[in-house]
């Protein structure tokens, strides 16, 4: 692999949660923070969550049909207390696991590394007479945590303690008065959730057992159970997070797994290093500033950390929920109008299609749950989910001019399209992507109504403009409305075409009744008809058509792509949060501008991200940025930027390829490469440039067809890739050489 610095420093205390070293494993998940006589790892995972009944959700009035009515009539407050009450209670929420407490006899100073090669943290403490070394991992195949520690002299002093999490007991329960609906984004204390006082267990031997067992309600309980094994100098714990879910004799099944993965030892670590090197070498990259080529690698860490074929998909913080004894930030939920999409944005092209996997899985299993709340909701048939959902599915409430509209399904559906483009397989477009896109278009088209031979959503909006005030309901249809809608006919046309199931006419007739998009006198894409973007925003929301739907060509559209740029650059970033720096940077990529590109990443990792990675979302560091000065973590924007920095190198389209659109001008002063990113259609596309020596281009192709290849600042050239036999071509672009190789589909990783 060419990861070139493969490790995280922490070279001091990590005094705050948001910066602690992260571990995962897709299902599981630990950070580890705290001071040199206290660490603590906090533990996590995917499927912990209080899946109480979304208050308001079950009345009969809170329907799509009542919610318009209320929005055409002006009736902002009783709106407020319908569809956004749901979202201020305490539950349903994500919860935390629980936490091992450390402590370290004398302790005098720490520092610590993550080796994302391995997927292992270490810390070394030094105490009086000692030093003592912690390492810590998340096994990556058998879903158990591992910390193991060495101490040549205070190892009997060293405290080990298994800690549940703190919420409220019905012995403490205080009556909650009912509070004006407020748009805090931190729901409440875990102190607010009332459950039993949990069962705590010891079991003395060899090795000792410590466990917890917390009830949520009479079907759901979770817990934790401890395995140490103490040795003359070193210490094994082994722990796993365990779920009422997985039988009668969970804990008992728990303790026999713990039993056998401390007495495997080396050859578990083995195992588990194993599958991190075979992840590492699915792509790669190289590039002439080490600091954007160690985010993009340090975001892959995290992805393979928290999202893995088999379990569910990441919510808003991953897998590693805060530690401050407050709920999580936006209760750590499903937000499909940007986060689940921006979470899943970088994966095709990277190469960890299995990964991936997890969210298209979830989203196809929830197909049920769409049906249901297609029917009780907008009273149709098709598939849509809610804007804002629990992990089941269900609606959360919140501002339903975001929470509660029905295109972001569509946006859901893009993940179904870019699969089956990124990966050519057939057998997905006919038994998945064309059925769930359909199913949509079936939820969604019956809600179209017809004014002047157009078709217009009764409603609309634009996430997330005007908050949740009455001129949030923008004059039919909002640019991001109909860019949605205008994608999702247009790709269902393309599908049918494609599957010759005569259904084409069908979707073309809806994709022909929708309106143009809104362009004002300076060609700038509009908010609606009636309104252009007239402040500083976080939601790029006029500009999907743009990115991430690809609807506008920068060739056949400059004029509205730049102006519409130029419009973002004269409001500015004081409105910013971190996701909108990195959504800019596509933007700039859109237009060729490398130097936008690369600065606007710059800014997002520099200034919105913590020491860790983590993006905090706001200008946390005061430096003029923006006028967002909190930090609360999610993960959207760390993906969606290894997806920026991805498309600065390579961009695709159908039947073409665009090489270094995006970069920099000082980057052609070095050499730089990337290796295994995938293109449309299974192909695979390796490019390597030296200032000297111009640019080698290697392709494999599991299929025949003829391609575009576009490198700036080098020409174009048409080429016909075989898809049998492998193949060398060379061949001139303006006195540079350029290669292209292609191979059989057995060749492709």
């Amino acid at each position: 692999m060419y990861m070139r610095n493969n490790r995280v420093i922490f070279d001091k205390s990590i005094e705050r949660w948001e910066n602690g070293i992260p571990l995962g494993n897709g299902k599981i998940g630990a950070y580890i923070w705290g001071t040199p006589g206290e660490l603590r790892i906090c533990m996590d995972r995917t499927d912990l969550w209080d899946r109480t009944v979304p208050m308001n959700t079950d009345r009969k009035e809170f329907t799509y049909q009542r919610l318009t009515e209320m929005a055409k009539s002006g009736q902002t407050e009783e709106i407020r207390e319908l569809f956004d009450a749901p979202y201020n209670a305490k539950a349903p929420t994500k919860l935390p696991a629980g936490k091992i407490l450390l402590t370290f006899p004398e302790a005098q100073d720490i520092n610590g590394y993550l080796d994302l090669e391995t997927a292992c943290a270490g810390l070394s403490i030094k105490t009086r007479e000692d030093r003592i070394e912690v390492k810590a991992y998340c096994h990556a195949e058998n879903k158990s945590g591992f910390i193991e520690i060495q101490a040549e002299k205070d190892k009997d002093g060293i405290g080990i303690r298994l800690l549940p999490p703190g919420f409220g007991r019905p012995d403490e329960e205080i009556k909650q008065k009912k509070k004006r609906l407020t748009r805090n984004f931190i729901k409440g204390s875990l102190k607010e959730l009332i459950y039993p006082k949990p069962i705590e267990g010891i079991q003395e031997g060899f090795p000792s057992y410590y466990w917890f067992i917390q009830s949520v309600d009479q079907q759901f309980s979770y817990g934790i159970i401890m395995g140490i094994l103490r040795g003359k100098k070193v210490i094994h714990i082994c722990y796993r997070i365990i779920t009422s879910l997985e039988g009668e004799e969970w804990l008992e099944d728990a303790k026999g797994q713990i039993y056998r993965e401390l007495a495997l030892g080396q050859e578990d670590f083995a195992a588990h290093t194993g599958w991190w090197e075979d992840y590492w070498k699915k792509s790669n990259l190289r590039l002439p500033d080490l600091e954007f080529e160690k985010q993009w690698y340090l975001a892959n860490y995290l992805f393979a950390s928290c999202s893995r074929k088999g379990e569910y998909p990441m919510p808003l913080q991953g897998l590693w929920m805060v530690d401050d004894g407050m709920l999580p930030p936006w209760k750590g939920d499903y937000h499909n109008d940007l986060n689940t999409q921006f979470s899943y944005t970088h994966f095709y092209q990277a190469n960890h299609l299995e990964e991936g996997e997890s969210f298209l899985d979830f989203l196809w299993k929830l197909r049920p749950a769409g049906r249901e709340f297609a029917e009780k909701f907008y009273g149709t048939k098709g598939v849509c989910l809610p804007g804002v959902m629990t992990i089941d599915g269900k609606p959360l409430g919140g501002w339903p001019m975001y929470s509660l509209v029905p295109v972001h399904q569509i946006w859901l559906c893009q993940s179904f399209d870019l699969y089956y483009r990124y990966t050519g397989d057939e057998e997905f477009l006919r038994e998945k992507a064309w059925i769930y896109l359909e199913e949509t278009a079936e939820c969604i088209s019956p809600l179209l109504e017809k004014r002047g031979g157009k078709l217009y959503l009764p409603v609309s909006s634009s996430p997330e403009l005007h908050d949740d005030e009455a001129a949030s309901w923008v004059t039919p249809n909002s640019n991001y409305d109909l860019a949605l809608l205008r994608y999702l006919y247009k790709t269902l046309v393309e599908y049918a075409l494609w599957l010759k199931n005569g259904r084409e006419e069908i979707w073309q007739n809806y994709l022909d009744k929708l309106p143009d998009l809104a362009v004002n006198d300076n060609s700038v894409l509009m908010i609606s008809p009636t309104e252009s973007l007239q402040e500083s925003h976080r939601h790029l929301s006029n500009a999907m058509a743009i990115w991430p739907l690809k609807l506008l060509d920068y060739e056949q559209h400059k004029e509205i792509i730049d102006a519409t740029i130029l419009d973002y650059e004269k409001w500015g970033s004081g409105m910013w949060v971190g996701f909108s720096f990195v959504w800019m940077s596509h933007l700039y990529s859109v237009q060729g501008n490398g130097e936008g590109a690369c600065e606007q990443l710059r800014i997002f990792w520099e200034s919105f991200c913590s020491s860790n990675g983590f993006h905090l979302n706001g200008d946390y560091k005061k430096r003029g940025y923006s006028t967002f000065h909190y930090k609360p973590f999610t993960l959207e924007a760390n993906f969606c930027a290894a997806n920026a920095l991805q498309e600065m190198l390579l961009q695709n389209k159908e039947n073409e390829i665009r090489l270094f659109y995006g970069i920099p001008e000082r980057w052609r002063k070095r050499e730089f490469s990337f290796e295994n990113f995938r293109s449309f259609y299974g192909m695979m596309v390796s490019a390597f440039y030296h200032p000297e020596e111009g640019v080698r281009i290697r392709i494999y192709s599991p299929m025949r067809k003829k391609l575009t290849v576009k490198v700036k600042g080098f020409g174009v050239k048409e080429i016909e890739l075989e898809g049998e036999e492998q193949q060398e071509i060379m061949f001139e672009i303006e006195g540079n050489c350029l290669e292209a190789t292609f191979g059989r589909p057995g060749q492709i990783r």
